[in-house]
């Protein structure tokens, strides 16, 4: 009988720690091909953002069963990482030269209103038993840029996948609702283009919303309120920087030392988002860039956007849904009666 001698080199070497690289091409169509139907319907309903039509997109396919579970790599992908990208070219929509030319006053009140809707919205919702990250994350949602907001304060709110679907759903609703009714309050409270301009600039929540609402006004409101929302917008750098040096400073009294356990003071999208700001104002970026930079920023957000809405479950949105409607619908009465006394009385 042969005696067969085991390698020790061979028996004791421990096993490969390489594990196989998730398979990213599923989600990633999917992503593509939500983001393109989500573009086309933007073209052909210009009222809803093709931010919105990602988001509701992806959950609808989500809920009906059609997004496999080999997709889900390379959708946490586009969430995640696409996602700082879009925020990043942000920044070049703003050029600070028009933000300054509203003058101070409107300034201020655009800046008071938000972080009063902020700081109001997230205490209640606390309040309310719904915890500090979907609190913080609808009143980032409702007082800064709707889902952008929503989608850039995530991991600084440390928020899970329920809180930032409900979040994303009630912005949605209650944008999509006020981009409707406040167009109809134009007349009766004897608003100009540019008082209603500053006014749906200063309260409705997304960009695109936005648009809607100050277009079925007139010119003039349209570009009055697309400067004040991007007065908006500029403040969302500031504020996730804050909710970050806030959370530093809770970790360390939990006694949290480490540096890698720590948030970054300021995150690296944040700082490219101001750096984009900055290269905008400045001149910099010629302008025949910018519509190629704004389809490309658009196309990235849309992308993480229909990534978190595979995400929403419809029946678990529902059962949950009554305290984050309730704060929703406060939240955009707040910011709204906030916004139009400021209006009528600068403007």
């Amino acid at each position: 009988m042969a005696l067969t001698m085991k390698n020790p080199a061979l028996t004791d070497c421990p096993p490969s720690r390489k594990t196989p690289r998730p398979e990213l091409l599923p989600g990633l169509l999917i992503t593509a091909g939500g983001v393109a139907v989500a573009m086309g319907l933007y073209r052909l309903m210009p009222e809803i953002s093709a931010l919105t039509w990602s988001v509701l997109l992806g959950a609808i396919l989500a809920n009906v069963g059609r997004i496999p579970d080999r997709a889900k790599p390379g959708l946490k992908i586009a969430t995640k990482k696409v996602l700082r990208l879009g925020v990043v070219l942000l920044g070049f929509s703003l050029p600070a030269a028009a933000i300054l030319g509203l003058g101070l006053p409107i300034i201020v009140l655009t800046a008071a209103t938000l972080v009063t809707t902020l700081v109001a919205t997230t205490w209640l919702g606390q309040k309310m038993g719904m915890g500090r990250p979907r609190s913080l994350l609808i009143g980032t949602g409702f007082a800064i840029c709707g889902a952008s907001a929503i989608a850039a304060m995530e991991q600084n709110a440390e928020a899970d996948e329920e809180d930032v679907t409900t979040a994303l759903a009630m912005v949605t609703m209650c944008g999509t609702a006020v981009m409707l009714l406040i167009p109809l309050l134009a007349k009766p409270l004897g608003l100009s283009e540019v008082q209603f301009g500053a006014w749906a600039g200063a309260s409705v929540h997304d960009v695109g919303q936005v648009v809607g609402a100050a277009s079925a006004i007139g010119g003039a409101a349209v570009g009055v309120a697309v400067v004040v929302k991007l007065t908006r917008v500029l403040m969302l750098a500031p504020v996730v920087a804050t909710v970050s040096v806030m959370r530093r400073r809770q970790l360390k009294r939990e006694g949290v030392e480490t540096e890698q356990a720590l948030p970054p003071i300021v995150p690296l999208f944040v700082i490219g988002f101001l750096v984009c700001v900055a290269f905008r104002t400045t001149g910099l970026i010629p302008e025949g860039w910018l519509p190629g930079i704004t389809l490309v920023q658009t196309i990235a957000l849309s992308a993480a956007l229909f990534g978190m809405g595979t995400a929403v479950n419809f029946r678990q949105l529902v059962r949950h849904a009554g305290p984050a409607l309730l704060l929703g619908v406060i939240a955009t009465v707040l910011i709204g009666a906030l916004s139009l006394c400021g209006v009528l009385f600068l403007l």
